[in-house]
């Protein structure tokens, strides 16, 4: 059987091709594409039974229908987030979709942190200067983070690594989430309202899912009661973050550092060369304007233990399907209608990528 693979990137394709060929029992040739699905694609699917879809990839009601007239009764989402597949619509078509529900934590939070650093020592304008024999220090002034609170929001597994890195630092820690973590508040973490660890933050770090109720998150109001010199950093969700309240804040002067690997319009520019075309998301485009800003292309994931274990998860997956099994990585088989818990997704604030 030919599996096709949807949004492969150059780097994930060997991990992905070595991970389907795994098992003695793999006789399944993988055609990885580095096109995104969407309405436009979805038909190049037709005549395969198993469809690999990557976080990027647009597989509404519309998609998932023209997917199952080609013959498609399996997707597996290479990512822990699926809030881009319509899971009810799925199981009325009588698709199975599974995901990967974990994976290296590590990788997210180093690079949460990675952003954060780099905002407060304004390290891209450095590196920019010095390239050009500027060795200048003026506007190059950071802060002390020991001593300073950290705000997590979100105190899942990544909630809880970047949690780590805070303390190692010396941080304060304010936690928000609907449960607790033990781990977190082994650690002095303080559980306080989302409105209190706004206020009260020096850096707020995001590592929630989105969702209809974690969806701007941080808009206008929760913006409005962050410090002026706050630093804010999303490595989760692009949705998490009004764009348009963030350019207001901005624009205000407000905010020492913004460090964002995801951005709410993100679908069809990240992953991609943009270089030789007029931008014409005029947000995004703003958003580079601002020297506190630092913006990358949804990479926080993308470290080499990560890859590996969610293409050996996503084989995992395909395996169980074609056995006849489901488990906890299974959203909807066509056996079982999707429930309200299983389409909305796990409880509010619960961390996943």
């Amino acid at each position: 059987m030919e599996i096709v693979a949807y949004g492969v990137l150059a780097d994930e394709e060997p991990l992905l091709r070595q991970a389907f060929g795994a098992s003695p029992g793999d006789r399944h040739r993988l055609r990885c594409l580095t096109l995104f699905l969407d309405r436009d694609t979805a038909p190049t699917a037709a005549g395969h039974e198993v469809v690999l879809s990557s976080v990027n990839d647009t597989l509404d009601a519309e998609v998932l229908r023209t997917l199952a007239e080609g013959g498609t009764r399996m997707v597996a989402q290479r990512s822990t987030g699926y809030n881009n597949i319509d899971i009810a619509a799925a199981g009325k078509l009588g698709i199975t979709v599974a995901r990967v529900s974990s994976y290296s934590p590590y990788s997210v939070a180093e690079f949460a942190w990675t952003l954060a650093l780099a905002v407060n020592r304004r390290i891209v304008r450095a590196a920019h200067r010095t390239r050009d024999f500027d060795f200048r220090l003026d506007g190059l002034m950071g802060r002390d983070l020991h001593g300073r609170t950290a705000g997590v929001v979100g105190t899942g597994k990544i909630g809880a690594a970047f949690a780590r890195i805070a303390h190692g630092f010396g941080m304060r820690l304010l936690g928000c989430d609907v449960t607790e973590n033990p781990d977190c508040t082994a650690l002095g973490m303080r559980y306080v309202p989302a409105e209190r660890l706004f206020a009260e933050a020096d850096l707020v770090s995001l590592h929630v899912p989105l969702r209809p109720d974690t969806h701007h998150l941080v808009g206008s109001r929760a913006l409005a009661l962050m410090k002026d010199d706050a630093i804010l950093v999303n490595s989760s969700r692009g949705g998490l973050v009004d764009t348009d309240a963030l350019l207001q804040t901005l624009r205000e002067g407000r905010l020492s550092g913004v460090g964002l690997d995801v951005y709410e319009e993100e679908a069809g520019v990240f992953f991609l060369d943009k270089s030789l075309q007029v931008m014409t998301d005029d947000r995004l485009a703003r958003l580079m304007t601002f020297g506190n800003v630092l913006v990358t292309s949804h990479q926080a994931y993308f470290t080499q233990e990560a890859v590996t274990q969610i293409a050996r998860t996503t084989a995992d997956n395909v395996r169980d399907y074609l056995a006849g099994r489901s488990g906890d990585n299974t959203l909807v088989t066509p056996e079982t209608a999707p429930s309200a818990a299983v389409a909305a997704g796990p409880g509010a604030l619960v961390t996943g990528r």
